[in-house]
C-alpha cells in the first residue's frame, strides 16, 4: 500500500512582498520533498494525503496561464480518478484561493480558506487545528516566514498529526528573491526526519534568515557597552574568537573577534556596526526566552547557550528590520 502523508499545511501569499509560499507538517519523512511547489510567476501549490505530485508543476502551469486557484482545484481533481483520496491547497499569484479534500482523506481531514491563505490537513487529532492554524495566520505580526512558522506551531499545540512528528519544510518564492537575484527561491528550507520539526524548522530558517536575506539599513545603531559587552565578549571567548580579558568595553580587538564570528558563520550579508547593534538590541531577548522556557519546565537542550545565544540575538535584533 502507497503511504500517505499524515500532514497540515498552510498555503499563503504575502501581497506587500509579493511572496507566495507554503509551510507543512507531516509524519512523513522528507515532507518538504513531496508537498510544496512554489513559483512567484505563478503561486503556490499543496499536494497532501495520497499525494499527486503532479498536482504541484500541473497546477502552477495552469495558473501561469490565467486560472484562478479554484480553476485549477477544479482542473486537477476532475481529471483524477484517485481524487476522492486526495488534498490539495492552492494560492494563485493574483490572490485567489482554493482547496479540495477529498471523501476518502482520513479523519479527521478538512480544509478552511481566508483572505490570501488556506490550511489544510489529514490525519488530524482534532479540527481545532486547521482552526488554530488560520488564527495564527491571521493574527502573528511580521513577514510571510513569521506567519506560515506560526501557524505550523498553532496547529501542532492545538493537536496537530495524529500520528506524530517526523519533518517539515518551508518554501517561498519572490521575484528575484533567490541567492544573488538569480531565481526566486527566497526561503527555502526543511527538516527531513527529527523528533521535534516545527522546532527545528524555525532554528534553521532563522540561520537561514541571517545568512541569505537582506533588511533595510537601520536609521541608527547602537554599540555593545557594559555587561552585555561583557557577556558578548565572554561567549566569544568560549567560542575561540577572543583572547583578551571581557569588560564592558567593546574595544578595537573585541570587534576582530566578532568579525571572525561573522566570517566563520557567513553572516557578510551584514556589516560589522549592524551586527554589532543586532546583539545588542537581542540580547536581553534571548535571555527572556531562556527564562520563560525555564519557567515553562524546559529542559536545558531547550535553552540557548554559547554560538546559538549569539546567532538568537543577531535574529532578535534584525527583526525589527523589515525584510527587502
Amino acid at each position: 500500500m502507497t503511504p500517505r502523508p499524515s500532514t497540515f499545511s498552510i498555503v499563503a501569499r504575502d501581497p506587500e512582498q509579493d511572496a507566495v509560499g507554503v509551510a507543512v507538517q507531516s509524519k512523513f519523512v522528507s515532507v518538504g520533498s513531496v508537498v510544496p511547489f512554489v513559483s512567484a510567476d505563478a503561486g503556490a501549490v499543496a499536494t497532501q494525503s495520497f499525494a499527486n505530485v503532479a498536482y504541484g508543476p500541473d497546477g502552477l502551469d495552469l495558473l501561469r496561464e490565467g486560472h484562478s486557484a479554484e480553476e485549477v482545484v477544479s482542473e486537477l481533481t476532475d481529471a483524477d480518478d484517485e481524487a476522492p483520496s486526495r488534498q490539495v491547497g492552492v494560492v494563485g499569484a493574483d490572490g485567489s484561493v482554493a482547496a479540495f479534500t477529498g471523501d476518502e482523506c482520513f479523519d479527521v481531514a478538512g480544509d478552511i480558506q481566508g483572505d490570501y491563505y488556506t490550511v489544510q490537513g489529514n490525519i488530524l487529532e482534532n479540527e481545532a487545528t486547521l482552526d488554530a492554524m488560520a488564527e495564527a495566520f491571521e493574527t502573528t505580526d511580521g513577514g510571510l516566514p513569521e506567519r506560515l512558522l506560526a501557524a505550523l506551531h498553532a496547529g501542532n499545540d492545538a493537536g496537530g498529526d495524529k500520528r506524530g512528528e517526523q519533518s517539515a519544510a518551508m518554501y517561498i518564492a519572490k521575484p528575484e528573491g533567490g541567492y544573488d537575484g538569480g531565481n526566486d527561491r527566497w526561503v527555502d528550507v526543511r527538516v527531513d526526519d527529527h523528533d521535534h520539526p516545527i522546532a527545528e524548522l524555525e532554528r534553521v530558517f532563522k540561520l537561514y534568515d541571517i545568512t541569505l536575506l537582506e533588511r533595510e539599513a537601520p536609521a541608527e545603531t547602537v554599540s555593545l557597552s557594559g555587561e552585555t559587552a561583557e557577556a558578548v565578549l565572554e561567549t566569544l571567548s568560549e567560542l575561540g574568537f577572543y583572547d583578551g580579558t571581557p569588560s564592558g568595553e567593546f574595544d578595537d580587538e573585541a570587534v576582530e573577534a566578532l568579525e571572525s564570528f561573522r566570517g566563520m558563520n557567513n553572516f557578510e550579508n551584514h556589516s560589522l556596526s549592524v551586527l554589532e547593534d543586532a546583539i545588542a538590541r537581542g540580547w536581553d531577548e534571548v535571555e527572556t526566552e531562556d527564562e520563560t522556557a525555564a519557567g515553562d519546565g524546559a529542559t536545558h537542550e531547550d535553552e540557548f547557550d554559547g554560538e546559538a545565544r549569539l546567532i538568537e540575538a543577531i535574529w532578535q535584533g534584525l527583526s525589527r528590520l523589515d525584510r527587502k
